[in-house]
């Protein structure tokens, strides 16, 4: 996110919520190296790790792009599945091991998870040629030039900002921000809720599995379904999976029974298969693949803001009420309006490339009339035959 910054917070990770390939670089591992105190949790737990996870998340959205073309979709269903099966060993994993160690050695233990996927991330062998070439004419200006423009220019390198010229990428970028800023209190205060509405507080983990059940069965199946859908057209998945997902949002708080929070739960996790998933194919359509990397990486940064500041604003919430039904009406809020503004995306594409047809063909049409006046000119074979 990311979704991807997509990493979850140490009470999520504590109750079981893991995810795999979000973390394969070593400021994602190095956290379990470092004293245990609170205030040096914030920085490599909260920091550290977060920086790790993005590293790791993005690339391993992009290098299937390079490796994968009609079934691309069916590829990120079949990666992304592998966090979904965590998403339900990790809870009974965790559960056991923080009975018998602290909370230190959990960490040291997901940080072994992470420091496996360094290696395997060593595997990424990019498949597309360079943009850029050493020997070109602007490397050449480069040197030339004093310190402060060559900054100026290495940063406009590697932060380029093209991909927001395209006006459908930007209202896709925006219109996932603004849906996701509910994406993230389910699973933050849902244990909560289930413990204060149900006094169930043994079986909370039941919704984390379940959600983590219908999110892997989900993306398996948005896969191949996106690369059967020709064109933007698959943003529409994205569409009906957050309107449906703002509209379970809401029903949580009409459940009286466990039971209709765990069929709730069920619907969640399809949703968040759906989104996910075909999250980078739909890139992939918008910005081509030369600029796919940086249209995911800086959607993932867009996402980060909201996906972060809706936990907090739910839990504002329920300090305020005493409960948390405003809060899962909040959080199904963002997820509806946003899927309404991703609805316009695929006819302001097309809309587009109607437009660059009509003048292709217009200038098709001004060689002709141009190349048919010349043959007509005093001098010309053409000319001398008729007279």
């Amino acid at each position: 996110m990311p979704l991807r910054a997509n990493a979850d917070s140490a009470e999520i990770a504590v109750k079981g919520r893991g995810k795999s390939g979000k973390g394969c670089r070593k400021s994602a591992s190095m956290d379990a190296l470092l004293p245990t105190s609170l205030e040096v949790r914030y920085f490599t737990y909260g920091i550290l790790f977060g920086c790790g996870s993005s590293f790791a998340f993005q690339p391993s959205l992009v290098i299937l792009g390079h490796y994968f073309k009609r079934r691309l979709g069916l590829a990120n269903g079949l990666v992304t599945a592998g966090s979904s099966i965590f998403s339900m060993g990790l809870p009974f994993l965790l559960k056991s091991i923080s009975r018998s160690i602290e909370l230190a050695h959990t960490f040291q233990v997901l940080s072994a998870f992470m420091l496996i996927q360094i290696f395997l991330s060593l595997t990424f062998r990019p498949m597309f040629p360079s943009t850029s070439d050493p020997h070109d004419v602007e490397q050449v200006k480069l040197d030339s030039r004093s310190w402060r423009q060559q900054c100026t220019s290495q940063m406009r390198k590697y932060f380029n900002m093209k991909v927001f010229r395209k006006k459908s990428y930007r209202i896709w970028a925006f219109g996932i921000a603004t849906a996701v800023l509910g994406y993230f209190i389910p699973y933050m205060h849902l244990v909560k809720y289930v413990e204060e509405e149900f006094k169930e507080k043994e079986k909370g983990w039941i919704v984390l599995v379940c959600m983590g059940a219908t999110s892997g069965i989900g993306r398996l199946v948005s896969g191949p379904i996106g690369d059967l859908i020709h064109g933007l057209n698959k943003i529409y998945l994205q569409v009906a999976s957050f309107i449906l997902l703002g509209v379970m949002c809401m029903m949580i708080p009409q459940c009286q029974e466990f039971w209709g929070v765990i069929i709730v739960c069920l619907f969640l996790g399809l949703c968040d298969g759906l989104f996910i998933t075909i999250m980078a194919p739909i890139a992939f359509e918008l910005v081509g693949p030369m600029e796919a990397s940086q249209a995911i990486g800086y959607l993932l940064g867009l996402m980060a803001i909201p996906m972060t500041a809706g936990p907090p604003i739910a839990g504002l919430l329920h300090d305020c009420f005493g409960n948390y039904h405003l809060a899962f009406y909040f959080a199904g809020v963002p997820p509806i309006v946003g899927g309404l503004v991703l609805a316009v995306v695929p006819v302001i594409h097309q809309r587009k490339l109607r437009k660059q047809q009509l003048e292709s063909g217009k200038d098709k049409m001004l060689v002709s009339e141009i190349a048919m006046n010349g043959e007509l000119l005093p001098g010309s074979p053409a000319m001398e035959a008729h007279v």
